[in-house]
């Protein structure tokens, strides 16, 4: 399975957050993102930066313990664009930099299990990133222009929470099994159900379904940013697996 290696992943952040920027000065910022309900796009900038903010702070306090929002300074998005602008790409440089000063393996808080290594959030805000910036690109009816080697690896990634985590219920039954291929980047997941829990791997093994399709579509497919019966998709087996999964994870 593709996967990026440390430089590969802070450039990406700094990248698909200038990306996200460079989205929101260019449309408006009362349009609607219907892939997160009741948001604007507004809203959506808020969040991604005030979670780079947060992220870092934590990263810069060594913390192993949940840091509330309010505590964060900077947290909240400026009202101004220029000023939100500047804002939202700083953030992303201050989880990189306060990585590199307290040290990429000192452990720090994540919402999913125990601490982990600092370098670990570069990743998880970079695939926040990624994964907003499509929900903005979907609502302005634009290409999710994301590289299929990041889709790729937020695909891989948020599969690593659901196993390793505690936060979400089982998404297969007993004995039901899912395989992903994806068609541009030659990668494949199999996923099947082990304990309370998943396990994933690329074996060729057949799966009760299966579903072909770009890298960037596979992990937008699972985020539920993009149905079922979407023609960027190529379903065959047992569809319940699907349905299943779908209604049991939202992320």
């Amino acid at each position: 399975m593709t996967s990026l290696d440390a430089t590969a992943l802070r450039k990406a952040l700094l990248d698909e957050t200038d990306l996200l920027a460079d989205l929101y000065r260019s449309a408006d910022p009362k349009t609607p993102i219907p892939t997160c309900p009741d948001w604007t796009l507004a809203n959506l900038i808020a969040h991604v930066g005030g979670g780079n903010r947060w992220a870092a702070a934590m990263i810069a306090d060594r913390a192993t313990e949940f840091l509330e929002f309010q505590q964060v300074p900077d947290v909240r998005r400026p009202r101004e664009m220029d000023e939100a602008d500047r804002w939202l790409r700083a953030g992303a440089r201050a989880v990189i930099d306060n990585i590199d000063t307290v040290g990429s393996d000192v452990p720090v808080w994540t919402p999913f299990g125990p601490p982990r290594p600092a370098e670990w959030w570069v990743r998880r805000r970079l695939h926040e990133a990624t994964a907003h910036r499509a929900d903005a690109l979907l609502a302005l009816d634009r290409e999710v222009n994301i590289a299929p080697e990041l889709g790729a690896d937020g695909l891989s990634e948020f599969l690593e929470i659901v196993e390793r985590g505690p936060r979400f219920e089982t998404p297969l039954e007993v004995g039901a099994s899912l395989r992903l291929r994806a068609v541009d980047t030659d990668d494949s997941w199999t996923i099947v159900r082990s304990g309370d829990t998943i396990a994933i791997g690329d074996s060729p093994a057949p799966a009760l379904l299966t579903v072909h399709g770009t890298a960037v579509a596979l992990f937008l497919l699972l985020l539920r940013r993009i149905p079922v019966d979407s023609p960027r998709l190529q379903i065959s087996g047992d569809l319940s697996v699907l349905t299943t999964w779908l209604e049991r994870i939202e992320f």
